[in-house]
């Protein structure tokens, strides 16, 4: 593994308006890059994770997993807004020479994308063998596809959608409100919002789990209990446990993102946008997913021609993604192979 830092001079525009001049990009490589050699996998982040997915992800990253970087060239990349590298709110402003915080403009995945275009573009990179993501990585994904449809051979796409649902963007509002409610949340600070952040977390986490989840998880061994529920330290917990490692600048500017996700915004709709896809694509859902509900990853293999669709059982929700990875091998395997898996489920 190698993290690594890419320095972009140029002026980059913006979807929603606005310019950012000259844009740091962090990355991360497993594996030797030969030109016209190599078969690249991209693996697109979600929300607050990095580049490092051989550590997020690493049931399906490393040598003799799925993605082995003695088989492939494989690299993931921090995108814009994060506060792990990239440009973002946490970074310097190159105008004004102090951090860009709540100043930071307002970006879309389409932009995300784009920075990904401009990386792809200085590594050489002329074909991906893999593009896959899930959550908000599946929705870069899904965009890059559309934006350079013959760059991406195989497009796998896990529990994500090709618009945000009214259901996503209000559980996004949600949390930004616990933010805001901090009222250090404007502060010029790195450490700016972080109880609003922590609420933010908890309620995040429940559309990522389900109530079985918690079940499972988090029930008392006792009928007597009357307070200290597991569920309360739990949640406290996860709250505490992100802002050791993320900006709540960066989740507002994501989520926000995430909001205005729409492949079919200036392409005549959804549809007509899914159908300039020419990868070979899988999408895969998690049927207890409460978030990115399966219908969404249906609507993605209906309409992306020639897509397949694998569904996946799982305890634990949309975070299922990051955590049943030998599912999700098993499926991705045979994809590989040519096996036909429209509605398939994998127990």
């Amino acid at each position: 593994m190698e993290n690594k830092e890419f320095k972009y001079n140029g002026t980059f525009q913006l979807e929603k308006g606005g310019q950012i001049n000259g844009i740091k990009i962090a990355y991360t490589t497993f594996g030797n890059f030969k030109p016209q050699e190599s078969k690249v996998i991209w693996i697109c982040h979600a929300l607050t994770a990095n580049s490092e997915a051989c550590v997020w992800w690493e049931g399906l990253v490393g040598k003799g997993k799925l993605f082995d970087p003695d088989k492939y060239f494989i690299i993931c990349a921090n995108i814009l807004g994060s506060c792990y590298g990239t440009t973002g709110p946490l970074e310097i402003n190159s105008d004004t020479g102090e951090p860009w915080y709540l100043d930071f403009p307002e970006i879309t995945i389409r932009d995300m994308v784009g920075v990904h275009e401009i990386l792809r573009t200085h590594l050489g990179i002329d074909k991906i063998y893999t593009c896959i993501g899930g959550s908000l990585g599946g929705q870069q994904a899904v965009e890059w596809a559309i934006i350079n449809p013959g760059l991406i051979e195989n497009l796998i796409l896990l529990a994500t959608n090709a618009v945000h649902s009214p259901w996503g963007i209000a559980f996004n509002e949600a949390q930004r409100m616990a933010i805001k409610a901090d009222n250090t949340w404007t502060d010029k600070s790195p450490f700016a919002g972080i109880e609003g952040l922590k609420a933010a977390r908890a309620i995040a986490l429940l559309s990522y789990r389900n109530y079985n989840t918690y079940k499972h998880s988090q029930s008392e061994d006792s009928d007597d209990k009357l307070d200290d529920f597991r569920a309360i330290s739990y949640q406290n917990y996860q709250g505490e446990k992100l802002v050791k490692r993320f900006s709540c600048h960066s989740y507002w500017h994501l989520s926000k993102a995430m909001d205005c996700h729409n492949v079919g915004r200036g392409r005549g709709g959804v549809a007509q946008a899914l159908s300039k896809i020419k990868s070979k694509t899988l999408a895969i859902g998690i049927k207890t997913d409460v978030l990115f509900p399966v219908s969404e990853q249906i609507l993605l293999a209906d309409h992306i021609p020639g897509a397949q669709y694998s569904e996946i059982e799982s305890l634990y929700g949309h975070d299922g993604f990051l955590i049943e990875t030998v599912k999700i091998s098993e499926a991705i395997e045979g994809f590989f192979k040519g096996n036909r898996q429209v509605n398939s489920s994998i127990s």
